[in-house]
C-alpha cells in the first residue's frame, strides 16, 4: 500500500518536523511505501492532497484543526476517498477530541497502526467543506485572527485573549434559519452548526455523533440595540451554552435545531468560521455529506 504524509511544519511549535523519522517509521509498518510532503503556506495541504490523493491508498496528515479543514478540502475536491490518518499537533485539536485520537504522538500513531476506518460525515457549504463546525458571531474570529507567535507562547489561552479583545461589543445581526419545515427569524450574536462534539476544547455537543447524518445547531437571540445589560445577558447565555452544552442549556435566549440541511440568510458583513478558518460571508446553505470521509479512529470508539 502507498501512503502520502502531509504535515504543517509550523503547527505545535514544529514538533512534527522534529519527530519525522519516528512518524515515517510507524507509517511504514502499516503502509510500506510512504511519501512525505511539508506544507509551506496556507492552502498547500489542500493543493497537495487534491493533486495527489488519486496516487495513494491512504493520506496521513498532521496539524491542528485548520489542517483538518485543509485536508478535507483536498480530499473532497480530488473526488477520491482515500483512507485518512490524523496526527494532531495543533493548539486545541477539537476533531481529535471528538474522535478519541490522542494528542500524544505515540497514541496517535497507535491509532494509525491498529485503528479502524470509520465513515464520517462532513458538511458542505457552497463549494467549501467543514468537518466539525460552521459558526458566526461573537468570538468566532479568534481562531484565525490570533497571531501564530502568541499561540506558540501561551497556547490555548491566546484564543481567549484575542476573543476578549475583539468581541466584547457583541455585534448584533439579523438571521433567518430554515431547517426542514422549521423556520426562525431573529436577531442574534452567535450562530453555530456542529458535526463534532468539541469546540475550543469544550464538549459543547457531547451527545452528538460524526456519523449520524445530522447537524446540531444553536442560535443566541439578542435585541437589535441591547444596551449594557442586554450585552451582559448575551454573554451569560453564551457562557451557559458552552458550560452546559447544546442539550443541557435550557434558556429562552438559546434557540436549538437539528437537521441535515440548513438555509441561513444573514447580513452580508457577517463572516463565517469553517473549522477555525475564515470562510464566506452572508447567506449560506449547510448540508451533511453522509459518510464522505474515511478516517482512522480507535477501535471500539463510537463516532
Amino acid at each position: 500500500m502507498k501512503c502520502l504524509f502531509v504535515y504543517n511544519p509550523v503547527s505545535g511549535r514544529g514538533k512534527t518536523a522534529k519527530r519525522l523519522k519516528k512518524i515515517v517509521r510507524a507509517l511504514r509498518e502499516r503502509y510500506g511505501d510512504v511519501c512525505v510532503c511539508a506544507s509551506k503556506q496556507r492552502g498547500d495541504m489542500t493543493r497537495i492532497i487534491r493533486e495527489q490523493a488519486h496516487l495513494f491508498d491512504a493520506v496521513v496528515f498532521s496539524g491542528g484543526d485548520g489542517s483538518v479543514n485543509e485536508a478535507l478540502q483536498g480530499v473532497c475536491e480530488s473526488g477520491c476517498a482515500p483512507e485518512l490518518g490524523y496526527i494532531p499537533s495543533g493548539t486545541v485539536n477539537d476533531v481529535a477530541h471528538s474522535l478519541g485520537i490522542p494528542k500524544r504522538l505515540g497514541g496517535a500513531l497507535k491509532v494509525i497502526r491498529t485503528g479502524r476506518a470509520a465513515a464520517l460525515d462532513c458538511m458542505k457549504i457552497g463549494d467549501r467543506y467543514a468537518m466539525y463546525i460552521v459558526a458566526a458571531g461573537a468570538f468566532t474570529s479568534a481562531p484565525y485572527t490570533t497571531p501564530q507567535s502568541l499561540k506558540k507562547q501561551i497556547g490555548f489561552v491566546a484564543y481567549g485573549i484575542e476573543g476578549l479583545a475583539k468581541n466584547m461589543d457583541f455585534d448584533v445581526f439579523g438571521v433567518t434559519i430554515r431547517a426542514g419545515e422549521r423556520e426562525v427569524h431573529t436577531d442574534s450574536v452567535f450562530v453555530v452548526l456542529m458535526n463534532g462534539r468539541y469546540v475550543a476544547g469544550i464538549p459543547l455537543n457531547r451527545g452528538a455523533g460524526m456519523a449520524d447524518g445530522k447537524i446540531e445547531a444553536a442560535v443566541i437571540r439578542q435585541r437589535k440595540n441591547p444596551g449594557f445589560f442586554g450585552k451582559v445577558r448575551a454573554f451569560f447565555s453564551l457562557a451557559r451554552l458552552f458550560l452546559c452544552g447544546f442539550r443541557a442549556a435550557n434558556e429562552k435566549q438559546i434557540e436549538r435545531f437539528e437537521g441535515s440541511r440548513f438555509e441561513i440568510q444573514t447580513d452580508e458583513h457577517v463572516v463565517w468560521n469553517f473549522d477555525g478558518e475564515k470562510g464566506t460571508t452572508g447567506k449560506v446553505t449547510v448540508e451533511v455529506l453522509p459518510g464522505r470521509i474515511r478516517m482512522l479512529v480507535p477501535r471500539g470508539k463510537k463516532v
